[in-house]
């Protein structure tokens, strides 16, 4: 019986064909992979983020089929009816992935119109996030607890969406309850010196101070401070935290809610008696 040798049914034309695709591939995939990077940096700085991102996925992907379809004709397979089959595969797909064509409109739409770039802060919906990409199918975003939410194109498009580090500065709302008893030019005379004085409150645009309402136990109002947007969460819990500071050395009451029953007549409320555990006994003993 003759030995069974696998090269001895491989010719030497295939051969040589097989040695230069692999030739071919080991030059061409490190070029690709090093355009790729040199276009997401340049585009990056130049136009945006998500634009570096976007081209050069679109890029890398191209160049991939380009390079697939050199080797496969290296090979010597005729591409005709392979791209035949795969344009019958295309038209069932595209049929059965209706949605799918529909993100990725939509995706062109949110490139072209920029409400959003990678680095942005923005709510959609109920969710909160950092944006991370922005493809041609989703938006990939990581809330501030550290989970991953990718939401489809086609539903940013149709969904409100808030942009909350658009702009170079923010503002911080705090709102203020104080006793009815307190003087309000005097309390805020004290949160515009607070204000003035934290180094990342901004001063221009100015702090504001609106009344809200009369509350059930408390004058409400509306402390308002401006900072660069890095500097949100700071200034809010510094400005709060001083407040409260403040407030406590002066004297200023931050009032919760109180109660009050009375007897029918405005003037005397009904007498309450506090009873502990011996005051109960002789109540007991009495009866």
């Amino acid at each position: 019986m003759e030995n069974f040798n696998i090269p001895d049914l491989i010719s030497d034309e295939t051969w040589a064909n097989l040695i230069k695709s692999g030739i071919f591939l080991l030059i061409a995939v490190p070029i690709i992979i090093a355009v790729r990077r040199y276009l997401r940096t340049f585009i990056t700085k130049k136009y945006g983020a998500h634009y570096g991102l976007l081209i050069a996925k679109i890029f890398f992907y191209s160049m991939l089929t380009i390079t697939f379809v050199v080797v496969l004709h290296q090979m010597g397979y005729q591409l005709g009816p392979l791209l035949g089959a795969a344009g019958i595969v295309g038209i069932a797909i595209g049929f059965a992935s209706q949605t799918s064509v529909s993100n990725i409109i939509s995706g062109f739409f949110l490139i072209a119109e920029k409400p959003f770039q990678v680095g942005d802060v923005i709510t959609i919906g109920t969710t909160t996030g950092i944006v991370l990409s922005i493809d041609t199918l989703s938006v990939k975003l990581r809330t501030f607890d550290n989970k991953f939410v990718r939401i489809p194109n086609e539903l940013i498009i149709k969904t409100e969406v808030m942009n909350v580090t658009r702009f170079p500065i923010r503002r911080v709302d705090m709102p203020i309850s104080v006793a009815y008893k307190e003087d309000i030019n005097r309390v805020k005379e004290l949160l515009f010196e607070i204000a003035e004085k934290n180094p990342l409150a901004l001063q221009e645009p100015e702090p504001i101070i609106n009344f809200v309402a009369y509350g059930a136990s408390s004058i409400d109002l509306s402390f308002n401070v401006w900072c660069a947007k890095e500097d949100f969460l700071n200034v809010r819990n510094q400005i709060q935290e001083e407040v409260k500071r403040k407030f406590d050395e002066i004297g200023i009451e931050i009032p919760f809610p109180h109660s009050s029953i009375y007897a029918g007549e405005a003037s005397k409320p009904i007498p309450v008696q506090l009873l502990g555990l011996e005051g109960l006994r002789w109540e007991e003993e009495k009866e």
